[in-house]
């Protein structure tokens, strides 16, 4: 292993505009200038978007590199680079004063975020690029990955569908203690019916940073509080490492009368019955599992606006029975302990968290 740097090597390295990923934290501002599609793929938290080649431009140059020449590239590519900086300097950053500065990012910590770098120091700015670029980033996200989850003591949230986990998280957080959303982070409930409105699942690689950053802001000595779910939410796969902690950790068992969960959805998912040809649209997805004629029965449910007795044998037929084969198969071996809740309203959310917090978090100040 490397020594650490001097420094004097750390003077050096900042005079010559690098920084590793460690130094990111001492920075005003981390400009990702990579294409628009690169950063909506993934991006280092906190940081904003000035691309120096937007995607067509970035596109154009590349098919120029290989059809012509990479002299004919580099021509006009300075030329798309030397005005988006430009614009960008002129947009963004005309308001910052000499002590600025700014942390650049790039695919590899090269040309592009080179270019940028340049011009922000000659202007007076103390403007570094990160060493290695994203790159480099992704592969520290990946490697922390494997080690970080195993850091710290899960409390897994677990009850049937409509058992207001995720409320209970919300709550737990609101009181002060440690919690992963992971749905709220993945943007899906994590069933059929689980796609949110208007709001796409991130990518894979996103959802990775998102549950790396979290994580390493938190204090292992304290619990972590999480819902306990499958290895995929929607389209998205959880890190490994991290469903292997999860199902090491004990599990608390939300246990509510299904009248109960029943009127909890029809508030939870309440934007379903505004949309019902989209309802059927996703119910239809199940024909396989349970067959047309228990569809086309739900389908007259949702003509009628029966929606409670809709929710009432979707849980019957379909999520209760899924719920027991998969926590048998996921979280058969964990240990389980009840949770009773009178009622699923605000007030038995609350005194759902404040429970669990009174049982594995005693010292945490509640709201």
């Amino acid at each position: 292993m490397s020594q650490a740097p001097t420094a004097g090597q750390e003077f050096q390295r900042s005079r010559k505009g690098i920084a590793t990923l460690d130094e990111a934290a001492g920075f005003d501002t981390i400009i990702d200038v990579r294409s628009p599609a690169e950063f909506a793929d993934d991006h280092l938290p906190g940081a904003i978007s000035c691309p120096v080649l937007d995607n067509e431009q970035r596109a154009e140059i590349g098919t120029l590199y290989k059809q012509v020449s990479p002299f004919a590239a580099k021509k006009l590519g300075a030329a798309y680079v030397s005005a988006n900086i430009a614009r960008h300097l002129r947009d963004h950053f005309l308001d910052r004063d000499r002590n600025w500065r700014p942390l650049i990012v790039c695919w590899r910590g090269g040309m592009r975020s080179g270019a940028m770098a340049t011009v922000f120091r000659s202007v007076g700015w103390d403007a570094c690029q990160l060493e290695g670029g994203y790159k480099r980033f992704r592969q520290q996200v990946l490697d922390d990955l494997e080690t970080l989850p195993g850091r710290f003591r899960y409390v897994v949230l677990d009850g049937p569908t409509g058992s207001a986990k995720t409320r209970v998280l919300q709550a737990l957080a609101a009181r002060g203690a440690q919690t992963l959303d992971l749905e709220g982070l993945a943007c899906h409930k994590g069933s059929v019916l689980g796609r949110l409105p208007g709001q796409p699942q991130p990518s894979q690689k996103w959802f990775e940073t998102q549950i790396w950053d979290t994580l390493r802001r938190f204090d292992p000595a304290r619990p972590l509080f999480i819902e306990a779910e499958s290895r995929k939410i929607g389209s998205l796969r959880l890190p490994a490492a991290l469903f292997a902690a999860m199902q090491a950790g004990p599990c608390c068992d939300i246990v509510a009368e299904r009248e109960t969960r029943v009127a909890y959805l029809l508030r939870d998912y309440d934007y379903f019955t505004a949309d019902g040809a989209a309802l059927k649209a996703n119910l239809d997805t199940l024909h396989p599992l349970l067959g047309a004629a228990r569809i086309a029965g739900w389908h007259r449910q949702i003509n009628d606006g029966d929606f409670a007795g809709l929710t009432d044998s979707l849980l019957e037929h379909h999520y209760d029975p899924l719920y027991a084969r998969a926590r048998a198969r996921d979280y058969g071996a964990a240990t389980h302990q009840p949770l009773p809740a009178a009622s699923l309203d605000a007030a038995g959310i609350d005194e759902l968290a404040a429970c669990l917090l009174a049982a594995h978090e005693p010292e945490t100040t509640t709201a």
